[in-house]
């Protein structure tokens, strides 16, 4: 069973998803996979660079175009983001006897185990509130901790998917811990949020990461010259 096709709750047999990039996935596994001696240790590899150059485009761009240049790239990641979680949803149904709670949890799953190819321990806490934990993330021993600010503007855009679809049902997100910055395991928490303040608390902490972005870009253009 490949890790990610496994949770403990009954719900969970029910929920419907899509692998996203199916077509390529379908050949890895058909035609090279299954035919070939390729060792499927170098896609960590080669994705690890694709992750890197992303980095390296945005604190580049934040150095030369400022504000514009950041939006720009926050704008592309959450263009890709979005068609991610539209891929994973596309023509499913959510089971009316499943809980708000199950479906954003298991939404997670799969953009954590799949989208992320990273190993997570999933909790549901309550009607109210769901968690997870990172246990391995392939960019942990490479990412600085500032730079789990990109997996942001990716998963805005899988949020929105989901609101879209009709179940973000009120749900903010928050960091709690980052394995880049020196904690065990990522840590996400997920709750019902109740008002206006409190709903906004994913963007207006992204907001207060960008203008620190910003300001480290100003004072390394300053420093070059």
């Amino acid at each position: 069973m490949a890790h990610w096709q496994h949770r403990p709750e009954a719900a969970w047999a029910k929920f419907e998803f899509n692998q996203p990039y199916a077509k390529g996935l379908h050949r890895l596994k058909e035609e090279v996979l299954a035919k070939t001696d390729f060792d499927p240790a170098t896609l960590w590899q080669w994705g690890t660079m694709q992750a890197m150059a992303v980095i390296e485009i945005l604190k580049s761009c934040e150095r030369l175009f400022g504000a514009a240049g950041q939006q720009a790239v926050y704008d592309a990641l959450h263009r890709v983001g979005l068609d991610v979680g539209r891929q994973i949803l596309a023509g499913t149904s959510k089971p009316a006897e499943m809980t708000a709670a199950e479906f954003l949890s298991f939404y997670a799953t799969v953009i954590n185990r799949i989208a992320y190819a990273s190993l997570e321990a999933p909790q549901i806490d309550s009607d109210d509130q769901v968690s997870f934990d990172i246990l391995w993330c392939p960019h942990q021993d490479h990412y600085q901790a500032f730079d789990c600010r990109v997996q942001r503007y990716f998963v805005q855009g899988m949020i929105d998917a989901m609101k879209e679809y009709g179940s973000e049902h009120g749900f903010d997100v928050r960091f709690d811990t980052t394995i880049p910055a020196g904690a065990e395991t990522c840590h996400f928490t997920m709750w019902r949020s109740h008002d206006d303040t409190e709903k906004s608390a994913w963007q207006q902490y992204t907001a207060l990461i960008d203008a620190k972005a910003l300001e480290i870009a100003a004072r390394e253009v300053k420093h070059s010259q």
